[in-house]
């Protein structure tokens, strides 16, 4: 499964780099392919393990903020794998016939 998600802390002014940071520092630590752009942090895995990672993100937010916002959109299709990198190449292929 992949899920896209985003955490923005709430309270805390309008610059939210840093603590976007401290969610991002916990996927990067997880070990589960993922990447991040400028509006969600995807991360490919099995449930329950990427489901223990957003969690973890999100806790490490709240730890500093005094409220947190979470967006999340999962595609959930068993069997497959590295999908983070799969999607994006059938869509290049398309754009380059």
């Amino acid at each position: 499964m992949i899920v896209a998600f985003s955490v923005t802390p709430l309270g805390v002014g309008e610059d939210v780099g840093e603590y976007v940071a401290d969610a991002v520092r916990v996927v990067r630590e997880s070990g589960l392919p993922h990447r991040t752009d400028a509006m969600f942090t995807s991360v490919e895995g099995e449930w329950d393990e990427v489901m223990d990672v957003v969690k973890r993100a999100v806790a490490a937010v709240e730890a500093r903020a005094p409220r947190v916002s979470l967006v999340l959109k999962a595609d959930i299709r068993p069997g497959v794998t590295d999908g983070l990198t799969s999607k994006v190449e059938t869509v290049e292929r398309h754009l380059s016939a």
